[in-house]
């Protein structure tokens, strides 16, 4: 057992280098959930209008499922942003990389404040809205894999949950910044006003966030066990190779382990706020409130969720989260259908009880699910892809049911069954690999005792390298 874990003797305290880790992935995280955040707020409100404006003119239901759609659209490339990223997060490093995907996130969110409308440019606003939203999910594709594997790398075997829920709640606290900023701007300002240019204040100011965002991650060390691969040339020379070679199925259970969480989760970002809106009548600034506060219930409860995923299991937290999300999935759409500005935000708030344990614990398992040669394709890929099987096109298929059946709780079957595919999924991962070594030459060792039919292969890269 490798001391460098520290599982016997734990520190009392962080040590600073630790602590700039944590920063570096909280910041980074927030920064591009809160772009995301923006985009998925706007959707909901002013580009339907903006953008898609002949649609809207003779379709205002089809124009909002389109908005929703090119809210959708980046998650498709996400797994291509994962790939290059992975491909040289697995042989260059985390730190480089991490960089490079926070630049590339911002500057195309900066880019959409200045992008003239429909009614300006033709259709042209909407086609360069689509590609700067291509940018976004190229970048995003290896932002949260390099965030996550930097926490859980540097952490103490016994607080890998723990760690690894930082670059998590930077999704609760990216939601927190950008509806605080929506309900400021919309509450400060006439409708007329917010919808000319008041909305395209908070996609301006994630230039302010990037500037931050770097200098924090500029003065943050490489990752302990990428250093002790380049000692060890442990390097693989086509990690993605080997990675889909032998590892197609936990790439897919990481998929569907992650897809239900980010379903409900993009609810929670911008759908609850556009339903309460448009189909409640409820006024926008009550239902910013109301995701403001399903925001920090969701930082909580994800906090909670990496802390008990130390003590408990990161598999068992999983399907506690996964078990609330079933139960709650339905039932809450009869408290927001009260229209009720208290029982709509239990309703919010309920549900992020499930979000939480079902998120906050995810990247310390991800990290355990793959040895660290590919540990880094491995985990991007597996979240971009649950990804687009969940979040991408979540508030449209929930915009579909509801125009088709006019009913909220069917879109709660729909996020029950995905719910359900996650319990599943994550219930097929193998408890035995809840704290394992992440060190190369351990974890190598531990692999290769468990899949002697991939020695031959470990020979073969060794050869190649």
């Amino acid at each position: 057992m490798s001391t460098r874990d520290n599982d016997v003797a734990p520190a009392p305290r962080r040590s600073a280098e630790e602590k700039k880790v944590l920063a570096s992935t909280l910041v980074g995280t927030t920064i591009e959930w809160y772009d995301y955040f923006i985009y998925a707020q706007a959707a909901a409100f002013v580009l339907a209008p903006l953008y898609f404006g002949p649609v809207a003119d003779d379709n205002p239901g089809l124009a909002q499922v389109i908005s929703w759609a090119s809210l959708g659209i980046s998650f498709l490339f996400r797994p291509l942003g994962a790939v290059v990223a992975g491909h040289l997060g697995d042989r260059l490093g985390r730190k480089m990389v991490l960089v490079v995907t926070l630049v590339g996130m911002g500057g195309a969110t900066a880019l959409i404040g200045l992008l003239p409308t429909y009614a300006t440019i033709g259709i042209w606003a909407p086609i360069i809205l689509i590609l700067l939203r291509v940018v976004q999910g190229f970048s995003a594709g290896g932002e949260w894999g390099g965030a996550a594997l930097m926490s859980v790398e540097h952490a103490p075997r016994n607080k890998r949950s723990a760690f690894g829920s930082y670059p998590q709640i930077g999704v609760p606290i990216g939601m927190l910044l950008a509806t605080a900023f929506m309900t400021i701007l919309t509450s400060s300002m006439s409708p007329e006003a917010f919808q000319t240019w008041g909305w395209r204040i908070p996609f301006l100011s994630s230039a302010v966030l990037i500037l931050i965002g770097y200098i924090i991650r500029r003065a943050v060390e490489e990752s302990p066990v990428f250093k002790e691969m380049q000692l060890r040339k442990k390097e693989s020379a086509a990690p993605l190779r080997v990675l889909l070679r032998d590892h197609k199925k936990n790439v897919i259970l990481a998929a569907l382990i992650f897809a239900a969480n980010n379903a409900a989760g993009y609810l929670v970002i911008a759908f609850f706020a556009s339903y309460g809106s448009n189909v409640l009548d409820m006024s926008r600034t009550s239902t910013l409130i109301a995701s403001f506060i399903g925001g920090v219930s969701w930082l909580v409860f994800t906090m909670f969720g990496g802390w008990i995923g130390d003590r408990i299991g990161k598999i068992l937290t999983f399907q506690i989260g996964y078990g609330i999300i079933i139960l709650w999935a339905i039932p809450m759409w009869f408290l927001l259908d009260t229209a009720s500005l208290p029982l709509f935000t239990l309703a919010i708030v309920l549900l992020t009880v499930g979000l939480g344990p079902s998120y906050g614990p995810q990247s310390a398992l991800y990290a355990e699910m793959f040895p660290a040669r590919v540990r880094y394709s491995g985990v991007s890929i597996g979240y971009a892809l649950g990804s687009i099987v969940g979040g991408a096109f979540a508030p449209m298929i929930a915009q579909l049911l509801l125009n088709r059946t006019g009913s909220g709780w069917t879109i709660g079957v729909y996020i029950a069954v995905l719910a359900l595919i996650s319990f599943i999924a994550v219930s097929m991962v193998p408890k035995s690999i809840e704290g394992k070594d992440l060190h190369v030459e351990e974890a190598e060792r531990e692999y290769l005792q468990e899949h002697p039919e991939d020695a031959a292969l470990a020979a073969e890269v060794k050869r190649e390298e």
